[in-house]
């Protein structure tokens, strides 16, 4: 049993699939599956259950993963120690954060990155806030920042601010009040994101409290459509002020909070897996790094 051997099968285990895991590691499927099946022989255990689906854990699979991460972790423990003895963290983050976040935090944070930890690889992808959240809990992710995250088990969740959301209207001739309510919100016809979008969630769990129905024109993921569609006249979005902002072309829409409608974004990390050093430094870079961020977008 070998380390690489080790970390195939995890990464296997984790993605339930042969093919994504290969994929992942960069490794031909074939090789991949000699070496997992090398690791049952030695082992006398079979580790994995292949269907058409995907491969899932046996019950001695399910200890050896446990065991597996534990070891990878001490292992990547091991090199950041000796990078310390050089003088610096190593390793590598692999970070998720939704679009209208890594707009605006993706330069910043790859230089500050470079500043504090030269000798680490960081790796930074954009995704929905519910398929981040299986990336942690599959170890695809180390850090990701959600919106809208509820307890999870496996996951730790830290807050990290609230975002007022606006009712995003084309531009008026007229000067329009500051604030709108849910009420005429509900009114108006919504462009949204599907389901299970955070702020699509949101909204209507909050209209729902309030015994009030979304009026939906238009269902389409992806901000920079939403907005194409509110300049052609199809309706209304409820965004964040940022996802305007970083449009390239706010002043052609106009904005209005909406009074009682706020997102919430946190930080999340898997609390199936210790954090390195490395991975700490990093979360408290991104912590630091978005409420100065966003502080300065706020003003």
């Amino acid at each position: 049993m070998d380390l690489k051997q080790i970390e195939y099968f995890v990464k296997v285990a984790e993605l339930g699939s042969f093919t994504r895991a290969a994929s992942a590691l960069s490794i031909a499927q074939p090789a991949l599956s000699r070496q997992v099946r090398l690791l049952e022989v030695e082992l006398r255990q079979n580790l994995l259950v292949r269907n058409g689906r995907g491969a899932m854990p046996t019950e001695a699979g399910k200890l050896l993963l446990e065991h597996g991460r534990g070891i990878l972790h001490q292992v990547e423990r091991a090199r950041e120690e000796l990078g310390r003895v050089r003088g610096a963290l190593a390793g590598r983050v692999a970070i998720g954060m939704p679009p209208s976040i890594a707009k605006v935090l993706t330069v910043p944070l790859s230089r500050d990155f470079r500043a504090r930890l030269p000798h680490a690889a960081l790796s930074i992808s954009e995704g929905l806030s519910f398929a981040m959240q299986e990336s942690l809990t599959n170890g695809r992710l180390d850090i990701a920042l959600l919106y809208g995250a509820a307890a999870t088990p496996g996951l730790e969740i830290t807050p990290l601010l609230e975002e007022d959301l606006y009712l995003v209207q084309r531009q008026a001739s007229r000067k329009a009040k500051h604030s709108v309510t849910l009420k005429e919100v509900s009114t108006l016809p919504l462009i949204i994101p599907t389901r299970p979008n955070a702020i699509r969630m949101l909204v209507e769990s909050e209209f729902a409290k309030v015994a009030l129905q979304t009026n939906i024109a238009l269902e389409i993921d992806g901000v920079p459509a939403i907005l194409d569609l509110v300049l052609d006249g199809a309706g209304c979005a409820i965004l964040s002020k940022n996802a305007v902002n970083t449009s390239g072309h706010a002043d052609l829409f106009s904005v209005r909070r909406i009074e009682g409608l706020h997102s919430k974004l946190s930080v999340a990390v898997s609390s199936l897996r210790p954090a390195t050093l490395t991975q700490k430094a990093m979360l408290e870079l991104i912590q630091q790094l978005t409420h100065r961020t966003f502080q300065n977008h706020a003003t």
